[in-house]
């Protein structure tokens, strides 16, 4: 594995006992983010069936020109609770430096207690690639043409 620096800065609300994201298991690509909330929300937040929620990190970052950051679910929450990113992955660019959130949604059938300090999401570090978008009258021919959404069924 390739390690690529991170730069990470304490929000001025944030609870500094939290872990930073770490890694959880030697070959795990996505690093565990806690949920890091202000004084007044330590206590945690409940999450409805079908609501939706940004939770702050307490941090924020600076990326590396030529990466950016992923956040992802975690699929533990996600098979055990319908906990998700709606956004996901969501794209952190390397030029901003506003506070981290993450937005989820409960998907499930049952309330989501988000405690203070819970590992709610995990981050990806990914190489940009660059699109050169050229437009052209036409397009090449391939197989598949223009069949989409579903088009090559589901067995």
């Amino acid at each position: 594995m390739t390690e690529v620096p991170i730069k990470l800065r304490w929000l001025v609300t944030a609870d500094r006992s939290v872990a930073l994201p770490s890694y959880e298991t030697e070959g795990a690509a996505g690093a565990d983010v806690r949920a890091n909330f202000p004084p007044e929300l330590r206590a945690g937040v409940t999450l409805a069936p079908g609501e939706r929620t940004l939770v702050p990190t307490g941090l924020s970052l600076e990326i590396p020109v030529g990466f950016e950051v992923q956040m992802r679910p975690r699929s533990g929450l996600a098979l055990k609770h319908g906990i998700t990113l709606p956004n996901s992955p969501g794209t952190i660019d390397c030029d901003y430096r506003g506070p981290l959130g993450v937005i989820v949604l409960n998907a499930g059938q049952e309330p989501f207690e988000i405690a203070h300090g819970m590992r709610i999401a995990q981050m990806v570090v990914a190489p940009v690639v660059v699109g050169n978008f050229e437009l052209h009258q036409e397009l090449s021919e391939s197989v598949r043409g223009v069949g989409g959404f579903g088009s090559t069924g589901v067995n």
